[in-house]
């Protein structure tokens, strides 16, 4: 496969991955304005500004007791995170350069994936933040999380098992083990800086990831935070635990091969392991889990620049005849 052609499958998943992310966020956010304390709404938007590592605008978030300044704050936050197009992590952008990858890889997709696709974009064409929020925002949201989860049923019902679909996997496997990181970081940053946090807002995040019944099953309805913690990194059964998501890279990185050169493909190789077996035989015995997480989240920064130096951005040697 070409290594461009190879690129763009890869970040296709990723900006799907990302808007899908985005969109669950802010269903539950937007959901969680009408009923739920004026602090916990802010410690939300708190949570995803920090694991977007974006200022909000105006660049900080004003705790009010104010119903009406609640709702408008909500309102310019969410469209930022949605519509703005200044913001290279809105749900539209994402779109758009999930399209545009996909748009290059014609000939590497099913022509019902580029359908979907290109409808769900230009269906976000025609809409704004006043147009959903005069509504319902949840009910916008929850239907672009299942534009997602349907372009990838359609991708597994459709699509060739070559190497592209393997890419179209590692790239989403790597976003979601990053986004999870960011978030659980995100979580205990803002808890810090609010000084504390309540049941629900772990709770909320056992919810993001579809994990409150098995934490329930596992844990009982005591939510502890290192339970929590516990559930969402380590589980090998959870779709979005940490565990799971590097499983699922180590997989495709054996599905898709050796890159052109061996020294840089037996480094990206070693980082994934390193990065599983943290989470598989250190993670039980760890004291200082934000550490932890902290390095998990560098090392699959890491992991990222090595796989694009492995597959899509390597040196050609070329032979000089004598």
């Amino acid at each position: 496969m070409l290594s461009r052609s190879a690129q763009s499958l890869y970040w296709m998943g990723r900006y799907l991955e990302r808007a899908q992310h985005q969109s669950r966020l802010l269903q539950l956010q937007t959901a969680a304005l009408v009923d739920r304390p004026v602090q916990e709404i802010y410690f939300g938007w708190s949570r995803i500004y920090i694991s977007s590592d974006r200022l909000p605008p105006g660049g900080f978030l004003e705790l009010t007791d104010s119903d009406e300044f609640t709702l408008a704050d909500s309102f310019t936050l969410a469209d930022d995170l949605t519509f703005e197009r200044s913001n290279p992590g809105s749900i539209w952008n994402c779109f758009a350069m999930a399209r545009e990858n996909a748009r290059q890889t014609r000939n590497c997709i099913s022509l019902e994936m580029w359908s979907h696709l290109n409808l769900v974009y230009l269906r976000l064409q025609g809409r704004d933040i006043q147009d959903i929020w005069s509504t319902s925002p949840e009910t916008f949201y929850a239907g672009l999380t299942s534009d997602v989860d349907t372009f990838m049923g359609v991708a597994g019902a459709t699509m060739y098992r070559d190497e592209g679909w393997h890419f179209l996997q590692l790239g989403r496997a790597v976003e979601k083990g990053q986004l999870l990181l960011a978030y659980l970081l995100a979580q205990l940053a803002a808890e810090a800086r609010h000084d504390e946090s309540t049941e629900e807002d772990w709770v909320s995040l056992l919810r993001t990831y579809h994990a409150v019944e098995v934490y329930d099953r596992n844990y009982s309805l005591d939510v502890q935070p290192n339970h929590v913690l516990d559930l969402l990194v380590s589980d090998p059964l959870l779709p979005y635990s940490l565990c799971q998501t590097l499983d699922t890279i180590g997989e495709q990185l054996d599905a898709i091969g050796r890159g052109p050169h061996a020294a840089i493909s037996g480094s990206m190789r070693r980082l994934a392991g390193r990065l599983a077996s943290v989470i598989h035989y250190e993670w039980p015995d760890v004291t200082d889990r934000e550490d932890v997480l902290r390095k998990l989240a560098g090392f699959s920064r890491d992991l990222h620049d090595l796989i694009t130096q492995t597959y899509f951005d390597y040196e050609v040697e070329i032979a000089v005849a004598t």
